[in-house]
């Protein structure tokens, strides 16, 4: 916990991004879904839920399974399973639930804006987490307009195979 605020107070004050210093680094153990993976981080187990973004539900407890969940948890498991990943902390360190908020990083590529460009990713900004926002919102501007991942258009009724 000292790390973590050491961390905190570092990203806070300094006037470079927070990959710069020393981020706190974990290993994937599992990805949960779209936008929430669990860690191992200094030998503990932490969900990871990510800052910015929000992608389909996989098990919502009312509505069930949302259309692209799934897909959203492939292309994060794509990007995470199993790395070593770094997390950038930004103001709010936990949500509601106790989840560590994080901008996570593979090597040079953040993974929340990845889910974004890709469009797997819708922007979803919580104050005072908004370190990011202008790139999120740029990402998705430009994923809905080459109708990426969750913004592509449905296949043509012509085109789907009629039953036999």
């Amino acid at each position: 916990m000292l790390r973590a605020l050491a961390l905190l107070l570092a990203v806070l004050v300094s006037p470079t991004p927070a990959r710069a210093v020393d981020a706190l680094e974990a290993t994937v153990v599992r990805v949960v879904d779209g936008d929430t993976i669990e860690v191992r981080l200094d030998g503990r187990l932490e969900n990871v839920r990510y800052i910015g973004v929000d992608t389909p539900e996989v098990r919502h407890p009312r509505r069930g399974a949302e259309p692209g969940g799934r897909a959203a948890m492939r292309v994060n498991a794509r990007l995470v399973e199993g790395r070593r990943i770094r997390l950038e902390l930004d103001v709010r360190e936990r949500d509601r639930y106790l989840r560590l908020l994080a901008y996570v990083w593979v090597g040079d590529l953040m993974v929340n804006a990845e889910l974004v460009r890709l469009g797997y990713a819708q922007v979803m900004t919580v104050p005072p987490n908004v370190r990011h926002e202008q790139l999120f919102l740029r990402l998705q501007r430009e994923a809905r307009a080459a109708g990426r991942g969750l913004w592509a258009e449905p296949a043509p009724v012509s085109a789907i195979p009629a039953p036999r």
